[in-house]
């Protein structure tokens, strides 16, 4: 812990007088107190960049669900279309689960609660209740749980004792902009691999400021690789996709899967998707065994495709 309560109070001052002048305070999310527009940037922000939610999905999202009754109403195919290109689709049809639920008993009002929605867990509810409903508790991100490690000297913790210092360090009197101001350090200053000490508010109470790296060494993360043969068969402008069955893109469409037969080799490229790093070979097929889906290729963008479908039309 700091050294004192007097010590807190003057790191939690320097905190917010920090973010009053650097906050992000542009960022359309922030610019709501309503529960269902901050849910859903929540969700978009939980393996997305900021950066491309704020300026794409974000405000297509909400142009097309403005409601959560809209989202509970809506075909998850026409859902998962929109979410095309965000990855994770898990997330999309989480969503729409807890969005029929949300239509007709309401929002949750605890974190607690909150928890019992498909796909939300203890940092997503946490934020939800902290920003849209301005309640008294802590949140903890990878950002946060950064700056946490690194002011208080924390070496490989338990998430459960990361919750503990935010629980410690939370400033009772503005817990919304001091969470949302340690989640702007982390992003702006606080950073990964070199920290911008010289520039952090929190530096004089700092602990971790001689050696911030050794305190949030990330464990590297073992890939594993695949090797997929797609098959590209258009006729009369209409491209042929399937539904996947597959655990890593269910239910989108993807184009179909062929035997490598060299002579209809039309060329490959290269993939990532969260543990795997995908080769990806396509050949020109004239038929196919699976069940087809014919879309136009000028209205390919609104399917429900997957992402690698999108690289592969790219690159075709």
């Amino acid at each position: 812990m700091l050294i004192n309560k007097q010590e807190i109070q003057k790191a939690q001052t320097s905190l917010n007088q920090w973010y009053t002048r650097h906050g992000r305070f542009s960022l359309p999310w922030r610019q709501t107190n309503e529960i269902y527009p901050i849910y859903i940037s929540e969700i978009m922000l939980q393996q997305t960049q900021v950066n491309r939610v704020q300026e794409y999905y974000y405000p297509l999202f909400l142009e097309r669900y403005p409601t959560i009754k809209e989202l509970a109403n809506c075909k998850l195919d026409d859902l998962l279309a929109t979410w095309s290109g965000l990855g994770y689709y898990s997330r999309a049809r989480n969503l729409h689960k807890a969005a029929q639920i949300c239509a007709k008993e309401g929002f949750p009002s605890s974190p607690k609660e909150f928890m019992k929605l498909p796909g939300i867990g203890r940092y997503t509810a946490s934020a939800i209740c902290s920003f849209a409903l301005n309640q008294n508790i802590s949140v903890v991100d990878t950002n946060i749980a950064r700056v946490l490690k690194r002011l208080f000297a924390l070496r490989d913790p338990k998430d459960a004792i990361i919750w503990e210092y935010a629980d410690s360090f939370l400033n009772h009197q503005n817990p919304k902009e001091h969470n949302l101001a340690l989640m702007d350090l982390g992003s702006l200053i606080c950073t990964p691999k070199e920290p911008k000490c010289k520039e952090c508010p929190l530096e004089q109470f700092c602990k971790g400021k001689e050696n911030p790296t050794h305190y949030t060494q990330s464990k590297k993360v073992k890939y594993e690789h695949l090797e997929l043969f797609l098959g590209v068969l258009v006729k009369g402008g209409k491209l042929a996709l399937v539904k996947s069955k597959e655990r890593l893109y269910h239910s989108l469409l993807t184009l179909p899967h062929t035997d490598p037969i060299e002579e209809n080799f039309i060329g490959k490229f290269k993939h990532s998707y969260t543990k795997y790093r995908i080769d990806v070979n396509l050949y020109k097929i004239e038929e196919c065994s699976e069940e087809i889906i014919w879309y136009e290729l000028s209205e390919i963008e609104n399917a429900p495709i997957a992402s690698l479908t999108k690289k592969a039309l790219q690159f075709l």
